[in-house]
């Protein structure tokens, strides 16, 4: 792909068992644009720990190995940790799937959006605060004033998505991952956050990576599309064909889908022997 900001080949990790390692994502192959690339498959399948390889955030005892995980052609697994430390956050900045358990909880969270504005723009504690400010109205949170002084627990799910998107947009990142960042919100705000999402990176000219269980979702708001099965990416298509896709694992996905059009009395189980 021309233009690639990530190239991963043969990205595998693994971690030690009784029985030897084993590998939790297995020789994944993917090279990131300036896109919306949608991450999708079951849960266990791998797509978490695929976005903590990329990012360097695999826990220990995991075992991260590679022939090609690179940032702009920066190796990412020789890569110093002090200076991979400088690029999470700054160029590489990851969204959580909840944000209670992301935030500090004895940190008030307009503090933990200004920290990351001085740590990454090197602004004093005055500038930091103006912009983190700023930032929370961008991300239309009404009364920046009253939220910078809130505490994890006082703010609803989805504030706290809007916050977490904040702290990761702050230094305006070449690459943002989001894993599930809608999964806790009913689907009224989940499309108030993904149109905010949308604008933003489309703002900063920033490439997504969206993962998620949610096919529909990732066709309609991604342009490339990675299903992974079991640690492996099974399928890779455009989102627009996500729906005449041939593989037997994405085609049970869909299958398993309930529409409000089905007149089905049962909804199919995958079949994982043809896999």
């Amino acid at each position: 792909m021309t233009g690639s900001i990530i190239k991963a080949q043969d990205l595998t990790v693994t971690f030690p068992s009784p029985q030897g390692p084993q590998s939790v994502v297995d020789k994944v192959s993917f090279q990131l644009g300036p896109e919306k690339l949608g991450i999708v498959g079951e849960s266990g399948s791998g797509k978490s720990m695929t976005a903590r390889a990329v990012l360097g955030l695999v826990p220990t005892p995991g075992r991260v190995t590679a022939t090609t995980l690179s940032y702009r052609d920066n190796n990412l697994l020789t890569m110093p940790a002090t200076q991979l430390r400088k690029l999470r956050g700054a160029k590489l900045s990851m969204i959580l799937q909840d944000p209670k358990f992301s935030l500090n909880p004895v940190m008030r969270v307009g503090d933990q959006i200004a920290e990351s504005v001085r740590l990454h723009q090197d602004a004093d504690r005055r500038t930091s605060r103006e912009k983190a400010l700023e930032i929370l109205a961008r991300v239309q949170i009404a009364n920046p004033d009253r939220v910078y002084g809130l505490y994890a627990h006082e703010i609803s799910g989805g504030m706290g998505q809007r916050i977490m998107i904040a702290m990761m947009i702050a230094a305006k990142p070449d690459v943002l991952i989001a894993d599930e960042p809608t999964s806790a919100l009913d689907v009224t705000i989940r499309g108030q956050i993904l149109q905010l999402l949308d604008d933003l990176i489309g703002e900063q000219g920033t490439s997504l990576i969206f993962i998620s269980h949610d096919l529909n979702l990732v066709a309609k708001y991604c342009d490339r599309i990675l299903v992974m099965y079991r640690g492996s990416v099974v399928e890779t298509l455009d989102a627009q064909n996500l729906h005449a896709s041939q593989h037997p694992y994405t085609k049970g996905l869909l299958d398993s889908l309930p529409r409000l059009d089905d007149t089905r009395t049962r909804l199919p189980v995958l079949d994982r022997s043809v896999l």
